[in-house]
């Protein structure tokens, strides 16, 4: 006769215990996953997560770059997760939930969805697990405890202005090359860019999405100048989409009598400006962004204080071909402090 032997308790506590190591290590982000253990003193044991859209769009590895830069100098330990890309929300609802699951004290995160989201963020901050969110604010922004970002109206106002004032009084024949349906930070840039140059949708020509992806804003341009040649203002989204643009526009022949404007000022875009395939961009700083989240998960965990509402991380124009009555700095400034 055949007998089954029980496994003990701390044998199966053992196994719960690997299985959600395996978790947090694989599947964290469905896509990619680490952690960046950092020694110092006052804030041992403490964990903090960072879930970025993606772990390959420059931007987001500068963010990275700088939770890992501040996880290092408070003493915490980071654990990392992205999704596969830009929209996997089901891979950043995994990632959250194998955060909860390995004890992070906080949640810092860039939205893939604003609203798709946001139960997974209710349940982690139910467990008391500060949420704070970077860059993009979720919908409602109140979903998360705290919003660390740039001001991406603003952002795409700057550009707008500086646009507007560029044309001096030409007649503008629009393209937008935009992010994708729905996501609040390209909505924000978008409007923005309209509001800065006095336009509506209406006076747009064209609109196409691009993901914010380089192979994409050059399909999107040359779409756009098959269906109205004479465009003359190509906004984007963000630099790749704008390289994408010159590239077509370089193709027709149209690179030096189409004004290019973005957002973002990474050091690549930043060099574009200063290499005059972009007019102007309006730069932020994820580096900032993401260390003061870190820092506000360690304020926590120390005395129970959350960050709370909307911290303005800061907006610059940069250009090298200023505009009378628009702010702005050169290049120069621009790729000293691009994404610091």
């Amino acid at each position: 006769m055949s007998r089954t032997t029980r496994p003990s308790t701390s044998l199966l506590r053992a196994a719960a215990v690997l299985g959600v190591a395996a978790l947090t290590l694989t599947a964290c982000g469905s896509g990619s996953g680490s952690d960046s253990a950092s020694s110092g003193s006052g804030s041992d044991g403490v964990k903090v997560g960072l879930i970025t859209k993606t772990d390959t769009n420059p931007f987001f590895v500068k963010m990275k770059e700088g939770a890992e830069k501040a996880a290092k100098s408070e003493g915490v330990k980071l654990m990392t997760a992205a999704g596969k890309f830009d929209g996997d929300n089901a891979g950043q609802v995994t990632a959250i939930e194998n955060m909860v699951a390995a004890g992070v004290k906080g949640i810092l995160i860039t939205p893939s969805d604003s609203k798709a989201i946001v139960p997974a963020i209710a349940k982690a901050r139910a467990k008391g697990v500060l949420v704070i969110a970077l860059d993009t604010p979720t919908e409602p922004e109140s979903a998360v405890d705290a919003l660390f970002a740039t001001d991406n109206l603003k952002a795409g106002q700057l550009i707008g202005e500086y646009a507007k004032a560029a044309m001096a009084g030409k007649s503008a024949k629009i393209a937008t090359l935009d992010l994708a349906p729905g996501v609040s930070v390209g909505v924000q840039r978008h409007n923005g860019f309209l509001k800065g140059f006095g336009a509506t949708d209406k006076d747009v020509v064209c609109a196409q999405d691009t993901g914010g992806d380089q192979a994409k804003g050059q399909t999107a341009m040359e779409n756009c100048l098959q269906k109205e040649p004479d465009i003359n203002v190509v906004y984007t989204i963000n630099e790749p989409a704008a390289l994408g643009a010159y590239t077509a526009l370089k193709a027709k022949g149209r690179e030096k009598d189409v004004l290019v404007v973005s957002v973002d000022g990474g050091c690549t875009g930043t060099q574009a400006v200063k290499d005059g395939k972009i007019a102007a961009t309006s730069q932020q700083y994820p580096l900032k962004m993401a260390a003061e989240g870190v820092k506000a998960v360690v304020t926590y965990a120390k005395d129970g204080k959350k960050a709370s509402g909307y911290t303005d991380t800061g907006v610059t124009l940069i250009t090298d071909k200023a505009q009378t009555g628009v702010d702005s700095k050169d290049t120069a400034f621009g790729l000293e402090n691009c994404w610091g």
